[in-house]
């Protein structure tokens, strides 16, 4: 068993830690990254979460068979899974072990092989707790049972496309992948308990996505009771108090995931927990134990792989720099759902306004107004942005179109240094192109809302 004293420990190899691990590497000081799966150097983003799940939408949409686009799939992550653990790896100063991590005081970790035998006895002077989120599994009879049950970790997998995709959960990840396997062919069913659909979104863009996605074959049934679930079906009880039988292959659970918390020992330290397992740290990143951090989604809040690397920022400024960068720093994220069209947002929507009693200036236009959507031939969609009737500056803008996630960051940055909504109007862009629907949306008819009390 090894025993090793260290300046840095990296518990997990996600993109904030493994961002963090080799800065600290350049910089001379010793590191050792645990990581508890050889499949998973890089973190989700990399290996079963946006690379290649966007790899399969864009090949889908290409109209690539299913079982090319897996195996192309799967040679891709397998390059950057081997990319990340060099990049670590390679660092004169590093280690990666592999193995699972566990706290057995304030900063002494164990190391355990498969098998439960501590391999490794690591004590750090610093600690960074990055190990991202699991899924959620519903207390659905026969779900653990059943054969053909699947998160998105193992239906990223698959290397052959079910005819029957049943999906369990109609929030942003659900959609996802209801998209992507329609578009090869899938019969996809999608069931929640909840009757509202995309209940964040205004009900104009909430409408609109969920008719283009039926016009494509995808069912919808929403507000039911999921009674059990086995081999090849799911078995559920409607509005109406109807029992009835859905045919499934697959039946993916995409009802939400938590911080990735349990089996770390953390009851065996000061670390503090919230009430979803969550981290509890403060501005800085920083635990309930001193020189210990967590980085990513382990410590709640919005689980993007951008917000992890943020989260890299903050802790490296903190280490290195002048210290000034936080988490209150982190506003106007913008958001994109990879469905066809795209669903990209970024401040305020109506919704939010009105419940804010914020009065805003309204302007809206569908997609097919933008000539490169005819190009695309993708014009379905809705641009909608809300603007201060006073200052003149952006308050919020959701954009359902094809390309909104990269028109999405431009408007993010206007919202964050205050760029009244004129400057985009009126700006030069190249054509065609879909960013071009700013022109015309910023010079659209507009009305005022008022919500304010008076």
């Amino acid at each position: 068993m090894k025993k090793i004293d260290v300046k840095n420990i990296v518990v997990g190899f996600g993109k904030g830690g493994k961002t963090l691990a080799k800065f600290l590497a350049g910089k001379g000081e010793s590191v050792v990254v645990i990581e508890q799966s050889t499949l998973m150097y890089g973190g989700t983003c990399i290996n079963i979460g946006c690379i290649p799940s966007k790899f399969l939408i864009v090949n889908g949409e290409k109209g690539l068979k299913f079982t090319e686009a897996a195996e192309k799939k799967a040679m891709l992550t397998g390059n950057l899974n081997l990319k990340n653990y060099h990049m670590i790896a390679d660092e004169a100063t590093a280690e990666v072990i592999d193995g699972k991590a566990k706290f057995v005081s304030d900063h002494e970790i164990q190391v355990m092989d498969a098998e439960g035998e501590v391999i490794a006895q690591l004590i750090g002077e610093r600690i960074f707790i990055n190990t991202g989120a699991t899924p959620v599994l519903p207390p659905i009879p026969g779900l653990v049972d059943s054969r053909n049950v699947v998160t998105s970790t193992e239906l990223m997998d698959l290397k052959q496309l079910p005819e029957h995709l049943t999906i369990i959960g109609s929030g942003y990840i659900g959609l996802e992948f209801a998209s992507m396997f329609a578009s090869y062919g899938s019969k996809v069913t999608v069931l929640d308990i909840f009757d509202n659909f995309l209940p964040r979104d205004d009900e104009d863009i909430s409408k609109l996505v969920r008719s283009d996605l039926e016009s494509r074959g995808i069912i919808f049934k929403l507000g039911v009771k999921i009674d059990a679930i086995t081999d090849n079906s799911v078995e559920i009880i409607n509005k109406e108090g109807k029992k009835v039988s859905i045919l499934s292959d697959k039946i993916l659970v995409a009802t939400g995931r938590k911080p990735n918390t349990d089996g770390l020992g953390l009851e065996n330290t000061n670390i503090q927990l919230g009430q979803r397992g969550e981290i509890v740290v403060n501005d800085k990143l920083e635990t309930t134990v001193q020189n210990v951090w967590a980085l990513g989604d382990v410590h709640g809040g919005l689980q993007f792989t951008y917000t992890s690397l943020d989260d890299f920022r903050i802790v490296s400024n903190n280490l290195y720099g002048d210290g000034k960068r936080s988490l209150s720093d982190r506003k106007n994220v913008p958001t994109s759902v990879f469905i066809t069209p795209a669903l990209s947002k970024v401040g305020l929507n109506e919704k939010d306004a009105k419940a804010a009693g914020i009065d805003y200036r309204l302007f809206k236009i569908a997609a097919t107004a933008i000539p490169k959507s005819a190009v695309l031939n993708q014009s379905k969609g809705l641009l909608k942005a809300l603007v201060d009737p006073e200052t003149d500056k952006i308050l919020g803008i959701t954009i359902y179109a094809e390309e909104s996630y990269e028109i999405i960051n431009l408007i993010s940055l206007a919202i964050e240094v205050g760029l009244p909504y004129t400057l985009l109007r009126d700006k030069i862009y190249t054509h065609p192109t879909m960013t071009e629907a700013l022109n015309d949306l910023f010079a659209a008819k507009n009305e005022v809302k008022k919500n304010s009390q008076i």
